[in-house]
């Protein structure tokens, strides 16, 4: 109870130090405060709920994919099960493994982001998390696919190096296009029509 009582004050103080600095027109810090602010909301009510319904979403869909190719299937909510010739080996999809987190952080960027009107906000805050929800999935396939075919010995190197990269590579990308491609076109329209 006391911690929910501290992070609805926090909120309070957050939406107030929020508006002194629209009202300052301090953009910057407006952009930076708000989108802390809000990925830090978001992470402390998506604890409990949030990261229990990613989980096993994310298992559910990363079901089909080890039904398609026979190689895993989930066997709870958020727990994938391997099975090989001379090895059982379980995938728990906890916190890390959801995506909450980077899902949450491109949704505090974007709802600050300032070229985007509201409504295009919303929409790419959908996009965006429904992007990383695949590129999570993608993921998680691959460790699954991996540990099928090359057994425990292999779970660091697809687990912590590969399948992080190939995420991550996926998630900068969506970053780019989102974020600098879109204030690069942004600012050549307007270079342009002030030459004109």
């Amino acid at each position: 109870m006391i911690y929910t009582t501290i992070f609805w004050g926090c909120v309070i103080l957050w939406l107030y130090l929020l508006s002194v600095l629209k009202r300052a027109a301090l953009a910057g810090y407006y952009f930076i405060f708000g989108s802390v602010g809000l990925f830090s909301a978001l992470v402390f009510l998506g604890q409990n709920y949030l990261v229990w319904l990613f989980s096993a979403t994310l298992t559910k869909c990363v079901n089909v994919i080890g039904e398609l190719t026979g190689t895993f299937n989930a066997i709870q909510a958020n727990l994938l099960q391997i099975i090989r010739s001379h090895e059982t080996l379980y995938l728990w999809v906890d916190f890390e493994c959801s995506g909450i987190i980077e899902t949450t952080a491109f949704i505090g960027l974007i709802a600050f982001y300032p070229l985007y009107t509201r409504q295009e906000r919303l929409l790419l805050a959908f996009a965006g998390s429904l992007f990383i929800f695949c590129a999570n999935l993608l993921r998680l396939s691959l460790i699954a696919i991996a540990l099928y075919h090359f057994g425990s010995p292999s779970f660091y190197l697809w687990h912590s190096l590969i399948g992080r990269i190939v995420f991550y590579l996926l998630v900068l990308i969506l970053y780019y296009n989102v974020f600098t491609r879109s204030h690069i076109v942004q600012k050549f329209l307007h270079d342009k029509g002030e030459k004109i």
